[in-house]
């Protein structure tokens, strides 16, 4: 009668240290799983035969439905170091604040609580902290690096604007090869560094269009290079410097952003009671974050445009900032499919522009040029990337607020920290 006397027994408080004791005794009979049903125990005398659970068994676990959902996640449960990582996981496998109350709690978070406590741990085990910190030289090092690129973009730019002939393309090699170094140093250290490895390769096209693709594209549409006059800025295709030099110091209100989101995110993450409480609080977060890039990176282009005498570019730049801070974003949060996909996109969106206007100077091909002439007619040169990167970015917020919004984007990262800090030096 003890499973009937369990149905009975008011339920208890769902506090951490109060299953602790409770879990040292129901954890020790293993919960049935879908393969132990035909086994017989050692103590019903053969009762179950045919694959029929003994009646004690199914009442135990009527009684106590959080000791089977624990047996179905046990991998979850002993490799979690926080409740909030039990919570993504059962977020992940489709367990909302609705089901958690069939398991009699009135949230998941409160249902991942009670399972880290009833999970045995060794009495050695060092303390978890309270909240996630990075050391002091971790978090000064993103600092000094974030302004990098644009320190070094700017030296480039400089370099580029006081030689000419054979030293303007060394000055221009050894200015890209020290950009795409520094670069590449902020996106390994700090709030913008990301697990997954991705492929630079199509970030280093957007960049590189940004840089010459309008040139390239008015050059290719008026009739070729001997139509531009001698003397200009550039070359035979203009180089617009501004664009690119106001995205290269835009990583600094790039990573402050991240580092916005990411801690102010797990701070609600840990003060919520709800999946749709944490989504509710953390949407307008991430909004925020976005408009005080674009905000920064519009106030950069003015001040390039200034200072290097060029047009300062908003569509093309703005569209291309987004996408770049959104696709990266993802990518740290552990969603680096879909970047990849929409930046692969976005690149050969513009490709196929530039090859179809000069495809479209063959005999009978002229067709074939036609809808980016007529949007050039529009919008100018800048109408292609703008189009391009900005239907990117629309596609990525919308997929960033279903996605980044959910405690599973957070909470690995937010044990990650808690692991490092607990582990012995």
């Amino acid at each position: 009668m003890s499973g009937l006397g369990e149905l009975d027994r008011p339920e208890t408080p769902r506090s951490p240290g109060a299953w602790d004791e409770r879990s040292r005794k129901s954890l020790t009979d293993r919960a049935p799983g879908p393969g132990d049903a035909a086994a017989p125990s050692s103590g019903d005398g053969g009762a179950a035969r045919g694959g029929a659970q003994p009646p004690s068994t199914a009442r135990r676990a009527a009684a106590d439905p959080v000791k089977a959902l624990m047996h179905r996640h046990r991998d979850l449960c002993e490799r979690a170091v926080d409740p909030l990582e039990i919570a993504a996981g059962l977020e992940a496998h489709g367990v909302t604040d609705r089901t958690a109350a069939r398991f009699r709690h009135r949230d998941v978070f409160s249902l991942a609580e009670e399972m880290y406590a009833r999970v045995p741990r060794d009495g050695d085990a060092p303390p978890r902290p309270t909240e996630p910190s990075a050391p002091r030289a971790a978090r000064a090092a993103w600092i000094v690096l974030a302004p990098l690129p644009g320190v070094l973009c700017a030296a480039a730019v400089a370099g580029l604007r006081l030689t000419e002939g054979r030293p303007r393309l060394i000055a221009a090699a050894v200015g890209a090869l020290a950009v795409a170094l520094a670069l590449s140093a902020v996106l390994r250290r700090g709030p913008l560094r990301a697990a997954a490895r991705t492929s630079g390769t199509w970030t280093c096209w957007l960049v590189g269009y940004a840089l010459l693709g309008d040139g390239l594209l008015h050059t290719a549409l008026t009739g070729g290079p001997d139509a531009l006059p001698n003397g200009t800025a550039g070359g035979p295709w203009p180089v617009a410097a501004a664009p690119v030099l106001a995205l290269a110091l835009s990583c600094v209100p790039a990573a402050v952003g991240a580092h916005l989101f990411t801690t102010r995110a797990r701070r609600r993450l840990t003060s919520s009671r709800g999946l749709t409480d944490f989504s509710a609080s953390v949407r307008p977060l991430l909004l925020s974050v976005f408009a005080l890039y674009t905000g920064a990176l519009a106030a950069l282009l003015a001040l390039t445009g200034a200072v290097l005498g060029e047009p300062a570019a908003y569509p093309q730049a703005l569209t291309l900032g987004a996408l770049l801070l959104l696709a990266r974003l993802l990518t740290v949060h552990g969603h680096a499919h879909a970047a990849t996909l929409v930046l692969t996109a976005a690149a050969a969106a513009e490709a196929t522009a530039l090859a179809t206007v000069f495809a479209g100077r063959l005999p009978g091909c002229g067709f074939l040029a036609a809808p980016v002439e007529a949007l050039v007619a529009v919008c100018g040169p800048a109408g292609v990337p703008a189009a391009a990167c900005g239907v990117g970015a629309l596609a990525l917020l919308a997929h960033a607020t279903r996605r980044l919004t959910r405690a599973s984007a957070h909470a690995h990262a937010h044990g990650q920290a808690r692991v490092t800090a607990s582990r012995p030096r």
